[in-house]
């Protein structure tokens, strides 16, 4: 508008003085004003970009290919476009940076009519998580740059990290079936299924159990004895709050209890044993922002901040997945683990007086934390004496605060094991620290 004003003063200045060459200046540069106009207004309508990525879901470690494909739909030729496929700040410079670009996303070329361009670039995951790729946003204008505009050619993609799944030497956490030996610590009740020998009769075994072909042979009752039932399977709990989690340890320690959790839950798969999932943690899904197609901007910085993640979301329901077994319920523990991050929200003891229905007695209560105050270990206690088979891991290294979590979890009766570094993991759930 400036631009506008600025020449139509100039235009009736050269009218009033009677100067024809200030007026054909006038003249000359409001038709180049207009016809920049036109041409940057068709160049941003003629664009559109189609993302194709080699793969959605990928592991620490892998790399997924995304090509970008700007296609010019009008018999003008687009000079020149700025194409930014929008990538999160955050995980590329971190610190430290969870993905790391090979290629440009951000480059500058023209386009033919009724042609295509490629842009090509690589993603490498060096952390898990859930991050957005896109939307791409284009930039164009005319040459003289009197003229610019920004508009969301492209919508976002998602690019999911899973956690990597390290092999346990063992699993000893009240288990029925074990890798090796191990001593039944948590028994139930009997199994009638699972016949361990014969004895002689005694006063007060009841009548189901009396063995009639033994007790024919040998002209005495005998009674049938039965192998204990165990504790099967685990609910792992996971603690994500950001008081318990400090921020000098992050994303390290949250990052390694994540991969704990998920390679226990992948080994009692193999077992073909009952596990789940309960967290304080919030879903990083719950930060993606909807954001209508196409949308036009003045400044790039606005595109940019309007089609981003949210960097905060104030979701406070738990993270709950009931128990079950078989690849199917492991493979959506995976993607959950993949997108837990930290959060203010539920502390332990709330989120272990809100879960608690829908944890089953029959399984472990396999509970991953950093620091224990007391009230933590109160709730971790009073769960214990409900009936639940509790353990802890402490996610720590070996210095005061470890000291500290320790005493107290030993002092409410509750086996301790420690996770000290990604080395630890496979022995995590076979060596305990201590144990009441």
């Amino acid at each position: 508008m400036r631009t506008i004003a600025g020449l139509s003063l100039l235009l009736l200045i050269g009218l009033l003085l009677g100067a024809s060459m200030l007026v054909y200046a006038a003249y000359v540069l409001l038709a180049i004003f207009w016809i920049s106009r036109y041409l940057s207004r068709r160049w941003t309508e003629a664009l559109q970009a189609t993302r194709t990525m080699s793969a959605d879901e990928i592991e620490v470690g892998q790399s997924a290919q995304i090509q970008l494909r700007l296609d010019n739909r009008d018999t003008i030729p687009i000079l020149w476009v700025l194409i930014d496929d929008v990538l999160p700040r955050a995980a590329l410079f971190g610190p430290p940076p969870a993905l790391e670009l090979q290629g440009n996303s951000l480059r500058i070329c023209s386009v033919a009519s009724k042609s295509s361009r490629v842009v090509t670039y690589q993603i490498t995951a060096l952390r898990r998580g859930y991050f957005q790729i896109g939307p791409a946003v284009a930039e164009t204008g005319d040459l003289l740059g009197l003229h610019r505009r920004f508009r969301v050619v492209a919508d976002s993609a998602y690019l999911l990290v899973l956690p990597k799944l390290i092999p346990l030497d063992g699993y000893d956490v009240a288990s029925r079936r074990p890798v090796g030996e191990v001593k039944v610590t948590y028994r139930l009740m009997e199994d009638p299924t699972m016949i361990s020998g014969i004895r002689q009769y005694r006063s007060g075994d009841p009548m189901r159990s009396i063995h009639w072909r033994a007790t024919a042979r040998t002209g005495h009752l005998q009674s049938k004895q039965y192998q204990p039932t165990s504790v099967a399977g685990a609910t792992l709990v996971l603690d994500l709050h950001q008081q318990t989690n400090p921020d000098h340890h992050e994303p390290v320690r949250s990052d390694l209890a994540v991969t704990a959790a998920a390679s226990i839950c992948h080994t009692l798969m193999q077992l073909q044993q009952q596990f789940g999932l309960v967290s304080n943690g919030r879903d990083a899904a719950d930060r993606i922002t909807i954001s209508a197609d196409e949308q036009e901007f003045a400044i790039r910085d606005d595109a940019r901040s309007e089609v981003a993640m949210k960097h905060s979301s104030d979701r406070l329901r738990p993270v709950i997945l009931p128990v079950a077994r078989g690849p199917e319920h492991f493979v959506q523990i995976h993607k959950t683990l993949a997108r837990l991050e930290r959060t203010d929200g539920m502390r332990l003891e709330e989120l272990l007086l809100e879960a608690q229905s829908r944890m089953p007695r029959d399984a472990s209560v396999l509970v991953i934390l950093q620091e224990v105050d007391e009230t933590a270990a109160l709730a971790l206690g009073m769960l214990r004496r409900q009936g639940y088979s509790v353990s802890a891991i402490v996610n720590n290294y070996e210095n005061e605060v470890f000291t500290s979590a320790v005493g107290r979890l030993l002092a409410q009766q509750i086996t301790v094991y420690h996770l000290l570094d990604e080395e630890s993991i496979p022995t995590i759930c076979k060596d305990m620290v201590l144990r009441y």
